[in-house]
């Protein structure tokens, strides 16, 4: 297989469920579903790659399980417990105008609306109510702060986000 972009995370094994050799899965996308729609898959363990075909997949009470092509037994299905399920970014959907996925945030810098720099977006979390911007403090931060957390609820605290600055503007109290 050809890779032109880079592989993204979709998702991460869980467990092994049953003694065939089938894994549960803990997919990152908004449906759990849909990181059915993307294939090939890539396990990454450490720094062991491999591509796998998955064979079959079913729902399992509020998640899914999938068997993997070759794998039918329980011991060798362990080994792949924990890897993280990669696939080629070309492989996502292209995003309307001013929709970010969460790995586009990542590594920003956040402003806020006064110039003050409040650091760089470390993660996201979801909270049912709103995306949350998890932002690793700037060292020289005057305020003492390690990390930040801040809504991403646009145009009330989140201004503007520049792709090409790689920067997020936010109307933020930097003592919060």
């Amino acid at each position: 297989m050809e890779v032109i972009g880079k592989e993204v995370i979709l998702g991460k094994v869980g467990a092994v469920y049953g003694i065939k050799g089938w894994l549960k899965i803990h997919s990152f996308t908004d449906d759990q579903e849909a990181i059915l729609d993307y294939f090939p898959w890539s396990l990454k363990l450490g720094n062991n790659t491999k591509p796998v075909e998955v064979t079959d997949w079913r729902k399992h009470n509020n998640g899914l399980i999938v068997q993997v092509a070759g794998i039918t037994d329980r011991d060798v299905a362990q080994t792949l417990v924990g890897s993280e399920i990669l696939v080629n970014e070309d492989m996502l959907p292209d995003l309307p105008e001013g929709e970010f996925y969460w790995r586009d945030l990542i590594g920003m810098a956040v402003v806020n609306t006064q110039g003050y720099n409040l650091g760089v977006v470390s993660d996201l979390m979801e909270t049912g109510a709103n995306d949350v911007l998890v932002v690793k403090a700037n060292p020289n931060d005057g305020f003492g702060k390690k990390e930040r957390l801040i809504p991403y609820l646009f145009e009330q605290v989140v201004v503007e986000v520049s792709a090409e600055n790689k920067q997020i503007c936010v109307d933020w109290d930097p003592g919060f």
